[in-house]
């Protein structure tokens, strides 16, 4: 049976000196059994020096450079040996007793490998966030969705999703996960960077039968956008890549047909940043698509050592259902 001292929560920063400030303090008041890592991927910002000074129970530990989400915790989580791991982004607020309900999940009969709380909007604790907020799925052509937000259309949190189920994917703002599962995954792919990563590791924990939950009676408040911002094109261009990418190394059958319409699709987006006055955001998706050329028989090789499942997805084209049938709410 797990308890508060199983648990490591692990927060990468980078020039996050601000976000620490802001958002340590919640975490060390409700989270008291857990031990507190901060990654550093090689801050220029005095963080190392400040958490040093203000709070000295945190451990920290110092990466040699800064090498992005996926690999910053892959080399961070090598030092950490607490048997549940909770990646924690350092713009969230925890909320009292947010731990219980996951140890509770994590000790269910039901024996997930993989959680992920409620997360809300900080800027405005009535709704839903951006990035996971109750809980993520995918579609056959590799677009990830979320109960309370379907693409930029968010809903109010009614209590709708106050429920612990199953779920394709957690979002890597506040993701728990057995340290022993992370390890056997071989943990993220740190040729994402950026983005993705986590319903990349979701997908292959799918494909080796492990189980990924929500957990709705857990609740955190998310900033989101800290590190870049959803207007920025770099974040366009490391999502639609890793996503393609995703696709490709995951799905089960008939992947170039998938690859060849989930290309289509992404062309359509591009054509509406045009309309939209975004050109810098088409040319992230040129960028995008031509670096997943660049990289297609590494991908294709990757795909080839990897078990594969059916039946991973939700909906079969979610852009289908959202833009022509309007279909905007889970």
């Amino acid at each position: 049976m797990y308890s508060g001292k199983d648990i490591a929560i692990v927060i990468l920063n980078w020039n996050g000196k601000t976000l620490l400030e802001q958002f340590l303090p919640s975490i060390l008041k409700y989270s008291e059994a857990a031990k507190i890592y901060v990654a550093d991927n090689a801050s220029t910002d005095n963080s190392v020096e400040f958490l040093k000074t203000s709070f000295p129970k945190v451990t920290i530990i110092q990466n040699s450079e800064n090498s992005g989400y996926a690999k910053g915790y892959n080399d961070a989580l090598k030092h950490v040996s607490e048997p549940l791991l909770c990646l924690l982004n350092s713009d969230i607020e925890v909320t009292e007793d947010w731990l219980s309900p996951i140890i509770d999940t994590f000790n269910s009969e039901a024996k997930p490998d993989i959680l992920q709380p409620k997360i809300l909007d900080y800027k405005d604790k009535s709704k839903f966030e951006y990035a996971g907020a109750a809980g993520g799925f995918i579609d056959k052509y590799g677009y990830p969705f979320c109960r309370g937000r379907i693409f930029n259309t968010i809903e109010d949190d009614k209590g709708q999703y106050n429920d612990v189920i199953n779920i394709f994917w957690a979002s890597g703002a506040c993701f728990f996960i057995k340290n022993e599962v992370f390890k056997t995954l071989n943990g993220f792919d740190e040729s994402y960077f950026a983005h993705m990563e986590e319903i990349d590791l979701c997908w292959r924990a799918f494909n080796k039968n492990y189980r990924t939950q929500y957990v709705g009676t857990s609740t955190v408040y998310h900033v989101g956008g800290a590190t870049l911002s959803n207007t920025n094109p770099k974040k366009t261009y490391l999502n639609f890549r890793n996503s393609l990418v995703t696709l490709v190394k995951n799905t089960d059958k008939n992947v170039f047909a998938k690859a060849i319409t989930r290309m289509l699709l992404d062309g359509l987006a591009g054509i509406l940043f045009l309309f939209q006055l975004k050109p810098l955001h088409f040319i992230a998706i040129l960028r995008a698509h031509g670096s997943f050329y660049l990289n297609l028989n590494k991908v294709l090789s990757e795909r080839k050592k990897l078990p594969k499942r059916s039946n991973y997805y939700k909906s079969t084209s979610i852009v289908w259902s959202y833009f022509v049938m309007k279909d905007i709410t889970f």
